[in-house]
């Protein structure tokens, strides 16, 4: 018997690395949901994972679509706060435009398995889980749509394309960002990032001003 076997047996540590279990099962979940599909993984793999009980499993998620409703809200919470630090600073809307961007894209690919478990099968979700994340993403587009239209109002950004579909063209990008990019050569997440960010707001995306 290993020794994971030998611990799977007793009672689960309340703590391991300083992470309780509620912590760490989606963790483990995102790296099996990575690997096997969300179809393809079944809650004895993330028992497996995370070196616990299947009862601890349940007792924190209830099933795969909890896990994966968690996975979810930390990418969007993380986000969120992110943003909010830069809307927040002393910078021309221009120039926080272009820090959102960034971040948006940056920490799209820096945790990739995360936003493209996020991105793929959201519509899994149960009916409820897949309301509370559009919930709470909806406060980051406002967000984002308002420093666009704060542009406009200044003349630093045309006005003649509505902050809409320019929001639409930001984040349709970078849905698809998790789908093509990968970290093994080639640019670095940090370089895409900014090189993205350098195209909106510009004229390519129909708002910077001339």
């Amino acid at each position: 018997m290993s020794a994971a076997e030998g611990r799977l047996r007793g009672r689960p540590p309340a703590t391991a690395n300083g992470r309780t279990v509620p912590e760490r099962l989606p963790d483990a979940a995102r790296e099996v949901f990575a690997e096997k599909g969300f179809d393809g993984t079944s809650v004895q793999d993330v028992v497996r994972a995370t070196e616990v009980t299947k009862g601890a499993v349940y007792r924190c998620f209830p099933s795969k679509d909890d896990l994966l409703h968690e996975i979810c809200l930390r990418v969007l919470r993380m986000q969120n706060e992110r943003l909010d630090a830069v809307v927040t600073t002393d910078l021309p809307v221009a120039e926080r435009v272009h820090a959102a961007v960034v971040d948006v894209v940056g920490t799209t690919l820096e945790n990739l398995r995360s936003t493209t478990i996020f991105f793929r099968p959201l519509h899994r979700l149960a009916e409820e889980n897949q309301r509370q994340v559009r919930r709470e993403r909806g406060p980051y587009r406002e967000t984002f749509r308002a420093l666009v239209v704060g542009g406009q109002r200044e003349g630093v950004f045309r006005d003649d394309v509505g902050a809409e579909p320019a929001v639409d063209y930001c984040f349709g990008s970078v849905r698809h960002l998790p789908m093509g990019w990968r970290s093994e050569g080639g640019a670095s997440a940090d370089e895409v990032a900014r090189a993205f960010a350098d195209l909106f707001p510009a004229d390519i995306a129909g708002i910077a001003a001339r």
